[in-house]
């Protein structure tokens, strides 16, 4: 009898640690296979970043004055646009990084408010790289975490002006990036179609 017991035991020993060594294997499976998406996330975006910097055309090709003139119809404003914009994509990207940056380094509050939505954001992704979160019993994924941190941010960035500041940095964009390509000139095939119908003729 005193041998079943043991047996029993044992038994039930074995079953624990094998259930414990289980969810162990589980545990660091997920945690291994967050770090290996947050990694690979920031692979994507530092080859983006790396293949729009490759891109750049020469910002002396950018801003020579040389060929900066009015179009002499809609239809070549039209089609310098979009030329201009397809060969300085790279360019026009940086112009409104730019901007954005001088909008939130002329607003203190912004800034603040902006950096303390990064800071929380970082701080819950280095917590859950390690365990998971859970608040009352129920475990709180990643983007129930980032939802919440971003509707407790919204009245500080509310109070910051971000609205504003969102609109102003996309006007002042479109303005700087419309205007330069429209008036950037590149000299090739820009000549009015009906120009060319005209000498045909």
């Amino acid at each position: 009898m005193a041998a079943d017991d043991a047996q029993y035991l044992d038994d039930q020993i074995k079953g624990e640690i094998e259930t414990n060594s289980e969810e162990t294997t589980k545990l660091t499976q997920s945690s291994t296979s967050k770090k290996m998406a947050i990694n690979l996330s920031n692979i994507k975006v530092q080859d983006w970043f790396q293949r729009q910097r490759n891109s750049i055309k020469p910002w002396s090709e950018f801003l020579n004055s040389k060929k900066f003139r009015p179009p002499k119809s809609v239809a070549i404003g039209g089609k310098r646009i979009i030329s201009n914009v397809t060969n300085f994509q790279s360019n026009y990207l940086f112009v409104f990084l730019g901007l954005l940056i001088f909008c939130l380094l002329t607003s203190p509050i912004l800034l603040i408010a902006m950096g303390a939505c990064l800071g929380a954001c970082y701080i819950i992704n280095l917590k859950n790289a390690d365990r998971k979160i859970v608040v009352m019993g129920k475990e709180i994924s990643l983007v129930q975490q980032y939802a919440a941190v971003g509707v407790l941010s919204f009245p500080l960035f509310w109070i910051a002006g971000a609205g504003s500041a969102v609109f102003w940095v996309i006007g002042a964009s479109l303005f700087c990036i419309l205007l330069h390509a429209s008036m950037f000139s590149g000299g090739d095939g820009e000549q009015d179609p009906f120009e060319l119908e005209m000498e045909s003729v």
